[in-house]
């Protein structure tokens, strides 16, 4: 008689049944409901109306549209590797000299300095930065009026040419500390004797930081890059609480494009369009990110 092989997980499956319901009610259901309307014509009430590829077909052509794109575009470039630069900088500076020279403790109270940004509701700290930039009474007017730099003071937010620059600005001060501390985790399982072994042979610190760290720790790389892309892509507070998409359409991005056909258009099909595109291009950076992490992590392990 054939014994029956013992599975240590036999059973568990149970318990993933409530994050399994979860995830069908508020991702799944959601996704495919805004998929289907997306083929139809719908002001919110009433019976939608089957429309087939006509929002797919509208957006092609819409200036908007392809404006918001544009503007996402510009927010990925730049939330992508400013933010990761500056983040890979600071976290090197806390870990290696900071901890070091003035201890642990110190170290942390800057990390949790710097990080405090992403612990503020992005609208509250939209609605700051507003405040800020204000061209008559902002904060910032008025240190280049007082250092005698009249001539730099501007409406910042209320110009097309500096309004995109201005909310890039401000989302890069809000998006630094989140590169920053998954760094400083992944420089604290580098082997030290690496780099005690660097220095024996004479390398210099950017040596070691070039062909040490940055090697080691590009699988965080890789889930920095990947998160702060859908960031940019699904940036929405910020454009809401500061410019609503404006002056003209300057700083209309992808979600907010959306939700302005959504709730102020009456175009509900029309908006779910814009998401339906959003998420695929989502799924489709997900998964090109995660093979090429999978793919480099192969060729390592050879």
């Amino acid at each position: 008689m054939a014994k029956k092989s013992y599975s240590p997980y036999k059973g568990l499956e149970v318990f993933l049944l409530p994050g399994l319901i979860v995830f069908l009610v508020l991702i799944v259901f959601p996704f495919l409901s805004n998929f289907a309307l997306s083929f139809t014509k719908w002001t919110g009430v009433r019976t939608p109306l089957w429309v087939g590829l006509a929002n797919y077909q509208k957006a092609l052509t819409d200036t908007v549209f392809w404006t918001s794109f544009k503007n996402n575009l510009y927010l990925i470039i730049t939330l992508t590797t400013i933010p990761t630069f500056i983040g890979l900088l600071l976290a090197t500076f806390l870990y290696e000299y900071i901890s070091k020279q003035f201890g642990t403790r110190i170290s942390s109270f800057f990390r949790a300095g710097f990080y405090v940004p992403q612990v503020i509701p992005a609208v509250v700290s939209a609605l700051v930065w507003r405040w800020i930039l204000q061209p008559d009474w902002g904060v910032f007017n008025y240190i280049l009026k007082a250092i005698h730099l009249d001539a730099l003071a501007h409406n910042w937010l209320g110009d097309p040419k500096t309004a995109l620059a201005a909310i890039i600005v401000t989302m890069i001060w809000f998006q630094i500390g989140y590169p920053m501390v998954i760094f400083m985790a992944a420089l604290q399982r580098i082997d030290p004797e690496l780099y005690e072994a660097a220095s024996i042979d004479g390398a210099s610190w950017i040596q070691k930081f070039l062909w040490i760290t940055i090697p080691l720790i590009r699988p965080e790389m890789f889930v920095v890059i990947l998160t702060t892309t859908i960031f940019a892509l699904k940036t929405f507070g910020q454009i809401f609480a500061m410019t609503l998409g404006g002056p003209g359409n300057a700083t209309m991005v992808a979600s907010y494009f959306s939700y302005k056909n959504f709730f102020q258009n009456s175009a509900v099909g029309y908006g779910a369009t814009m998401s339906t595109v959003v998420t695929f291009i989502i799924i489709v950076l997900t998964i090109f990110w995660v093979r090429v992490q999978t793919q480099q992590e192969q060729r390592e392990e050879r």
